[in-house]
């Protein structure tokens, strides 16, 4: 086995980690590794050439591309070191050694000071969802589709339904248009959009394609290929309401239905799993229940904007840096963070509290869209921080910034209707 040691090892290569990278080499860290599976950097942002990126951080509109490209040139300039084309199957937790297989070195151990996941997320398939009917060509995820389409000049289909309104539905449903295919419509189990507003404007309202709320589809039709699908609007418990059903002629099914983050290799390592988010519990410091090990991104909880990937992940790799150095403050106390009214979870789900106060910032999911509401954070009956929102909704991410110096113990949040 091939032997290396770093300060610092960053698993997987995307947005995350390559923020996270860059940030541990920042804060001091002087050998930082990351192992990639993929021929390249960038992850998912390699097939997302639609622009969009970068509004908060970098005040200007980027595509995928160019937006992981700030971050690589970035890591080349600090010295950031890389092992593409290769597979990691283990972490060892206690002995901070990471165990993967190389296209150029075979099996390789990497040992540590210090731990990043940032490995991702994958799409939910049909499967996940069970939806009946046969099994024909023409079912894609939206993201495999998306790849297809935008990295290998393939198209999927010429009559599409998509099923599910998260991001990358409605982008692809844009992007299948553009390229002269008939997006029929999108179905929505829910009576609300999970995706980000803006999408749904841009590339829904702006193409005239239709979106269809509180509706599934009940069976897909087609033998070698899909002749079409069958939708149903749904009752208040989801049910499909048969008499209504309708025949959707198409060729092509998309599946936009949620993502799922890539924790395989943090279950096995027996690091604490959020069972809301399915990803690692972590607190402030992005650090998991594995002392030295953290984690960031998409793996961690599933993020609507690529800006607060990189902040988020830019915590993680800077205290890790900070772990392997020897540097992280003495913790004096551990409080929970508490879902409230309206709240489905939140991130970080702890906060270590030490002599040197600090400004938190709690990302949060809704379990209701709401107009006038209030994010509320409080320590019993005592409000720490609110602010105000003209509307909140599950498809977008809402945050609330606090000051560890104001914690008496566990945090609750929760969104507040105001008249």
């Amino acid at each position: 086995m091939y032997n290396m040691k770093y300060d610092v090892v960053v698993v997987g290569g995307g947005p995350a980690g390559l923020a996270a990278a860059v940030s541990a080499k920042e804060e001091g860290a002087e050998k930082v590794l990351i192992i990639e599976r993929d021929n390249a950097l960038g992850g998912i942002l390699q097939q997302c050439i639609h622009p969009g990126f970068g509004l908060t951080r970098f005040k200007e509109e980027l595509t995928g591309p160019e937006y992981y490209s700030r971050f690589t040139e970035k890591a080349d300039a600090l010295g950031v070191e890389y092992l593409l084309n290769s597979m990691v199957l283990e972490v060892n937790t206690e002995a901070k050694q990471v165990i993967c297989t190389s296209g150029e070195y075979g099996m390789v151990c990497v040992t540590c000071g210090s731990i990043v996941l940032a490995m991702g997320c994958r799409e939910r398939t049909r499967a996940g969802i069970v939806v009946p009917g046969t099994r024909p060509a023409g079912l894609y995820t939206a993201g495999s589709a998306q790849r297809l389409v935008n990295r290998q000049n393939i198209m999927v289909g010429k009559k599409v339904v998509i099923l599910g309104s998260g991001d990358i539905g409605m982008i692809m449903a844009r992007r299948m248009t553009l390229e002269g295919a008939e997006v029929v419509m999108v179905v929505e189990l829910m009576d609300y959009l999970a995706g980000l507003t803006r999408n749904r404007v841009q590339c829904l309202d702006d193409f005239g394609i239709p979106l269809k709320l509180a509706h599934t589809i009940t069976k897909i039709e087609g033998n070698e290929r899909v002749t079409g699908v069958y939708v149903a609007p749904v009752d208040e418990n989801k049910k499909p309401i048969l008499e209504q059903e309708e025949f959707v002629p198409c060729d092509t099914v998309l599946f936009s239905v949620g993502l799922i983050p890539e924790n395989e290799l943090s279950k096995k390592a027996s690091i604490a799993i959020s069972p809301v988010t399915n990803g690692p519990i972590v607190n402030q410091h992005m650090q998991t229940s594995s002392e030295g090990v953290f984690a960031c991104g998409n793996v961690v909880h599933v993020n609507d904007l690529v800006d607060n990937v990189s902040s988020e992940s830019e915590t993680a790799g800077k205290f890790a840096a900070r772990y392997a150095m020897g540097n992280i403050p003495a913790e004096t106390k551990t409080v929970t963070c508490k879902t409230g009214r309206n709240v489905r979870y939140i991130c970080p789900h702890t906060i270590s509290l030490s002599k040197e106060a600090e400004t938190v910032d709690l990302y949060f999911r809704v379990l209701m869209p709401e107009m006038g509401a209030k994010l509320v954070a409080k320590c019993g009956d005592e409000v720490i921080a609110q602010k105000k929102e003209i509307k909140v909704n599950p498809g977008e991410m809402n945050h609330i910034t606090v000051n560890t110096g104001k914690i008496t113990g566990d945090l609750t949040v929760e969104v507040i209707k105001e008249d």
